[in-house]
């Protein structure tokens, strides 16, 4: 969607400030012994309070409130009866819908006890989306976000999952444009101003990440080769600067 409204805005952003929350009190809660399901929880109530809705559940019929990956899960993990253990690297993915209006967005959350090179893969895909930020302005190329992506990761010696990619949301959870993290010029197109858009640097171990397969449950996708994946995401409204970010931690 665009922003045709100044209620367009002040309801995106509403919805946008309960996806923070959501997320904020998520990784507040994760520690080791946990499941997968009681953190879905925790996100559930925070939703629930603000009589906002679990997007996904609610559009595609997921098996759950928010999106939980663990280790080599990439995306769309499905919360259950999974304990969490010292040094998981696991990804949040809160995706809510409030007065018709879906924001999404998502954090990776390690527990104490990873390998060094875990915190350096989670600390690139935040480098990574803050250079996309900077790059997701009215007029410019879309694949100019798959560019700034690409070259953060292999700069540090990690890859991009491509098989994933953001996307224009802000109705719905998933509308056009497709928002590749890598750099191809099948991504045509430029942003214009008031799109809505989510970000999503999805990124993995060195070398990694090439193919994914999906678990049994019709939905876990996780890395064919076992590299451990990480993903930051925002939901932004882009703008002739610097873009503006819907799901931004609350105050």
């Amino acid at each position: 969607m665009s922003i045709e409204s100044q209620r367009d805005l002040i309801e995106l952003q509403r919805v946008g400030r309960v996806v923070a929350r959501a997320l904020a009190a998520m990784k507040k809660a994760a520690r080791p012994g946990l499941t997968t399901a009681e953190l879905d929880a925790v996100g559930a109530e925070v939703l629930k309070r603000h009589g906002a809705r679990s997007a996904p559940a609610l559009e595609y019929g997921f098996p759950g409130c928010a999106c939980i990956s663990v280790g080599d899960q990439v995306a769309h993990g499905v919360p259950g009866a999974r304990r969490l253990e010292p040094g998981d690297v696991i990804k949040l993915d809160v995706t809510a819908e409030l007065g018709g209006y879906v924001a999404d967005a998502a954090i990776t959350v390690i527990l104490h006890g990873a390998a060094p090179a875990l915190y350096a893969l989670a600390a690139c895909a935040r480098r990574a989306l803050a250079a996309a930020l900077e790059v997701a302005r009215a007029g410019e190329p879309i694949a100019r976000v798959g560019m700034v992506v690409e070259r953060e990761a292999e700069t540090a010696g990690f890859s991009v999952v491509r098989e994933l990619c953001g996307h224009g949301v802000g109705r719905r959870v998933h509308e056009e444009p497709s928002i590749p993290n890598y750099f191809t010029p099948r991504a045509r197109g430029r942003f214009t101003d008031g799109l809505v858009v989510a970000i999503e640097p999805i990124l993995a171990e060195r070398g990694g990440g090439r193919r994914l397969e999906t678990d049994e449950d019709g939905w876990t996708l996780r890395t064919r080769d076992g590299a451990v994946a990480v993903q930051e995401e925002h939901t932004v409204v882009i703008r002739d600067g610097r873009p503006l970010v819907v799901t931004a931690a609350a105050a």
